[in-house]
Formats: structure tokens, C-alpha cells, sequence
């Protein structure tokens, strides 16, 4: 499992990467519609369209990855830059999140908006240009600013770059993060709070990544959650938990009928999955599509 550090920079870092896409004039035409019917496996259809984060697969190349997502029926695959949009239309994928700025330096600190917002920016151009859907933002860590300031502040960023979200058809989803065990002083650790800062930012572009690991840690009660709340979350992250291992019988979330609660809302977003293999992963990946074809 890697260590806060080592998953901040591989999931999150994008860089200088989407405004190099931009400037290199990289055009890339989504090949998989992001409202296609659900993906199937032996068979089976479903009712949500999953995906998989990459960076939980280290020892996979990024091609390897998209030929497992394509024989699992995966839509796409999550948190990529744009440099790896090629890569994923060769193979008819969706990125299903892109990356932006860092996870810990994020706009509930006033000294992280320009730099945040800039990533952002560039983010949001790159993936409409491409044709996806969602970038991903954070709240950042608090350091010892309190959640009224931090509330203020997300919300002052927020109301600078959502317009362009809208203008550009992209979302915007700030993603909830456990502050118990991965993500200490991280500021949007649940979904109270983060439901509180999608009203007051009062656009349908910008939403929470609901990851059922993390508020599985942080808050429990996530299938309620979800069907009283799922208005507000534009996108869902997996984890078994304890562990953020496979979705298995070694951990003490049950998805099918998570994934079915879910569903029942009628999401039209991606379901993609975060988890840390700790047997072979191809496997592990997918029995968790499988699992949660509902």
C-alpha cells in the first residue's frame, strides 16, 4: 500500500501536463460516449458504467491497463493526464476523472488558489477539448485554518473557475477524503461539510467525489448517504476497508447493494474503482466488476 506521499504524487500530480497537451494542440476525439449504455461481463449488462483508477496498478503500463479495461467492458479509466488521452482513444476509452492539483495544497488556504486554480484551468480546457467530463479538485489540508475560514475560501476559488467549468460542459467534483487514517488535516473529510459547500458555490458543475472507503471511515451509513444526498456527488470511488484492498469478504463494506443504491438513483456518472490489490490484480478487478454489476 503506498504511503499518503507516494499516492498524493501518483494519483494527483498533473503539472504542467494538460497546458503541454493544449499548447502541443493534442486533439482527442472521446471514442466511448460518457452516456453509452452500461459495460458487460460474460455476458451480463449493467446499470453503472465503471471504470478503474490506474494508479493502483504500478506494475501495469498504461496500455496494458486499457486492454484489461476493454476485455472487463470498463469505460474508462480514472485520474490521467492529458498526455495520456491518445492512449485511451486508441483503445475507445473515457478518461473518467482528470487529474488536476495537489491533494493536500488546496483551496481552503488562500496561499494554494492561484497555483490550484491554474491547474484547474488547464485541466478544464484539456478535458473539454477532449470531450470528457470531469476534472478533479481538493480542499487541501487545513493547517490550522477552521472549517468556517475554509468554507469561505473554497468557496471564493470555486466561484472564480466554475464558470468556466460550466461554459466548457465539464465538472468539477472535489473529492471527500478520509482525515483518520490516509489524509491527515485534509478539510473535506465528510460529507456534511461538502454538501454544505456545493450549495453555497450553487452551480451544477461543481460536485463531491463520494469515495465509500474513505466516508466508510469517516461516517458510516453509506447506502442512506447516498439515496438522501446523491445530487450532490458527481462521481463514486471503491475501497474495501479496513485495507483499501480488493472488494472481498476480507472487509466489512458489501457493495452489490451499494452499487444498487446507486444505480436506483439513476447516476449517469462514472463508478470507478480504487482499490489496492493484495493478490493479483487482474482478478481482483474483476471480481469487483462483477461484483458490482448490478
Amino acid at each position: 500500500m503506498q504511503n499518503q506521499e507516494d499516492e498524493t504524487m501518483t494519483r494527483r500530480s498533473f503539472g504542467l501536463g494538460a497546458a503541454g497537451a493544449v499548447a502541443a494542440g493534442v486533439s482527442v476525439t472521446m471514442a466511448t460516449s460518457p452516456t453509452q449504455a452500461a459495460e458487460t461481463v460474460d455476458g451480463k449488462k449493467g446499470r453503472l458504467k465503471q471504470s478503474v483508477c490506474k494508479w493502483c496498478y504500478g506494475k501495469l503500463s498504461l496500455e496494458d491497463m486499457c486492454k484489461e479495461a476493454v476485455k472487463l467492458g470498463l469505460v474508462g479509466i480514472d485520474l490521467l493526464r492529458p498526455e495520456d488521452f491518445p492512449m485511451l482513444k486508441k483503445y475507445g476509452l473515457v478518461c473518467t476523472m482528470v487529474s488536476s492539483s495537489p491533494l493536500s495544497d488546496g483551496l481552503c488556504d488562500e496561499k494554494y488558489h492561484e497555483s490550484s486554480l491554474k491547474a484547474m484551468n488547464e485541466a478544464i480546457e484539456a478535458t473539454s477539448a477532449a470531450g470528457f467530463r470531469n476534472v478533479i479538485c481538493f480542499s487541501g489540508n487545513a493547517r490550522g485554518i477552521d472549517r468556517k475560514t475554509g468554507m469561505k475560501n473554497c468557496v471564493a476559488a470555486l466561484k472564480k473557475i466554475v464558470g468556466v467549468a460550466e461554459k466548457k460542459n465539464v465538472i468539477l467534483n472535489m473529492e471527500l477524503l478520509n482525515s483518520r487514517v490516509d489524509h491527515a488535516d485534509y478539510m473535506c473529510d465528510n460529507s456534511a461539510w461538502g454538501i454544505e459547500l456545493c450549495k453555497e458555490v450553487g452551480s451544477n458543475n461543481f460536485k463531491l467525489l463520494y469515495d465509500i472507503y474513505h466516508m466508510q471511515i469517516m461516517e458510516g451509513d453509506i447506502i442512506r448517504s447516498i439515496q438522501k444526498n446523491h445530487q450532490y456527488f458527481g462521481h463514486y470511488h471503491t475501497g474495501g476497508n479496513p485495507g483499501r484492498h480488493e472488494l472481498n469478504d476480507q472487509q466489512e463494506l458489501y457493495y452489490p447493494p451499494i452499487a444498487k443504491a446507486i444505480a436506483d438513483t439513476g447516476f449517469d456518472g462514472y463508478f470507478a474503482h480504487e482499490f489496492i490489490p493484495a493478490g493479483d490484480p487482474i482478478t481482483g478487478l474483476t471480481d469487483a466488476v462483477k461484483l458490482c454489476m448490478v
